[in-house]
């Protein structure tokens, strides 16, 4: 694996965010209604309810770190849709990059594109709503890397799907995190969920982090098994999301689908 053409990818993205207000935009717009409406919406409950519970940190904490990881996977579609859109993916294939080298490189695009989306949307929060992120104290390294690395296994196998299927499949990218939203506990503690949904939720590493935020605002004790758990599934899927890229792509080239990637689905 060389570096610069590892690099090659990222600094293509930048050109691309550097001459398109267009593409700058969304990278923090959609993070910031999102943070506002939940915002306003935890101010809400915190006035009718009268307890002690912290919406706050347990329920806007949860929206932010959710949309984080949302934007990770996003990062590594985008910077992948963007050579389908331009009818580039050929040309960077026909070059020497190599599979490890590509997804290195939409991997540092996605870090850099989703810290910039989660600098906004800490700043929102915590200027606008009181979000303080010592509620977390020290776990909150661990839960931010996890679903960093479950939202990478996502865009991987979100780009796969699409160089499979062609470049209409793109649609099926967009409602993964909406999808998955129910399973991850998100909004509500795991225990709310049926008995079948909470099994299919404990295949998510984003189930263990939120019960994980859930328990440490609330003061009581985490347990690191858990933590633990959560991030060998993040490390598995990861393995199996690029497993799953080279097992697509050696198939697109061997059948001839890579040269007759178009606009259209492909059969």
């Amino acid at each position: 694996m060389k570096l610069s053409r590892l690099a090659a990818v990222p600094l293509r993205q930048f050109y691309l965010y550097r001459g398109s207000a267009a593409r700058v935009l969304p990278l923090f717009a959609w993070v910031t209604i999102d943070i506002v409406l939940w915002g306003f919406m935890t101010k809400f409950l915190s006035g009718m309810t009268h307890t002690q519970y912290r919406f706050v940190p347990a329920l806007l904490g949860a929206v932010l770190f959710w949309d984080f990881m949302s934007r990770v996977m996003y990062g590594v579609s985008t910077s992948f849709f963007e050579d389908v859109w331009s009818r580039n993916f050929l040309n960077v294939f026909a070059s020497p990059i190599t599979i490890p080298e590509y997804i290195g490189g939409l991997l540092v695009s996605s870090v850099a594109t989703s810290l910039i989306a989660l600098v906004v949307m800490v700043v929102v929060a915590t200027l606008a709503f009181g979000l303080s992120f010592a509620a977390y104290g020290v776990m909150l390294a661990p839960f931010v890397l996890i679903l960093f690395l479950f939202g990478m296994a996502l865009g991987i196998a979100a780009i796969a799907i699409v160089l499979r299927m062609g470049p209409a499949a793109e649609w099926f990218v967009w409602p993964i995190p909406a999808l998955l939203a129910p399973f991850a506990a998100v909004y509500y503690p795991l225990a709310t969920l049926p008995a079948p949904m909470q099994w299919l939720a404990r295949l998510l590493p984003a189930s263990y982090v939120f019960e994980g935020m859930r328990t440490v605002v609330a003061g009581r004790h985490f347990n690191s098994a858990m933590l633990s758990t959560a991030f060998a599934l993040a490390i598995v899927y990861i393995l199996l999301a690029y497993w799953f890229f080279a097992r697509v792509f050696r198939y697109a080239v061997q059948t001839g689908l890579i040269a007759r990637y178009s606009a259209e689905t492909i059969s």
